[in-house]
């Protein structure tokens, strides 16, 4: 069995950090304030980036273990556009005062039956806004770099670099488990 001792630490410390720094800018996000359009706005994109640094700690950790970060095709479109819409339509429908689009979201909502849930989702604005961010977030990806031992020098990508020293007997190990991967039967 495999100990992730170091591992688990350094995760729950990242993650303890994250915590911190998205409770930071809740409170900061407070202290802006949502009395006028343009204050409701900057406190949600302040909340929402609080939802995308919580997301964001998932894959911090694995930057130091040779992985890079991408954003996913599918789970942007199949999950974070989705979200864009909804939460853009309630909060565009519920901002305080008479902002961007307001009355013509507010009257597409009346006449699509949704004003009701629209009013009663437009209650938790710092919710949508920390949601928004937080599938922003998880719409990334940490995956594997390239192995540049099989791919010439003229064919790798401009990112790719040769992992550091330190980096090797991870590298070893995770061609040990491609080159076991491959060979294992097929049923």
């Amino acid at each position: 069995m495999r100990r992730y001792g170091m591992y688990d630490t350094t995760r729950g410390l990242t993650l303890a950090i994250a915590a911190g720094c998205a409770g930071l800018l809740i409170w900061v996000a407070t202290q802006v304030g949502v009395q006028t359009v343009g204050r409701f706005w900057a406190a949600m994109g302040i909340v929402a980036g609080a939802g995308f640094v919580m997301a964001l700690a998932q894959v911090v950790g694995s930057w130091t273990s040779g992985l890079r970060l991408r954003l996913s095709p599918g789970t942007f479109l199949l999950a974070f556009l989705p979200v864009l819409i909804c939460v853009g339509w309630v909060m565009f429908a519920t901002q305080p005062g008479h902002g961007l689009w307001e009355g013509r979201i507010h009257h597409w909502s009346s006449t699509l039956g949704l004003l009701g849930i629209v009013h009663a989702l437009g209650l938790w604005h710092g919710a949508l806004a920390f949601g928004f961010g937080l599938v922003l977030g998880l719409s990334l990806d940490a995956v594997p770099e390239v192995v540049l031992d099989a791919v010439p020098a003229h064919d790798r990508p401009a990112y790719a670099a040769t992992p550091p020293a330190a980096d090797e007997p991870v590298v070893a190990e995770r061609r040990e488990v491609v080159e076991e991967d491959t060979q294992a039967p097929v049923h």
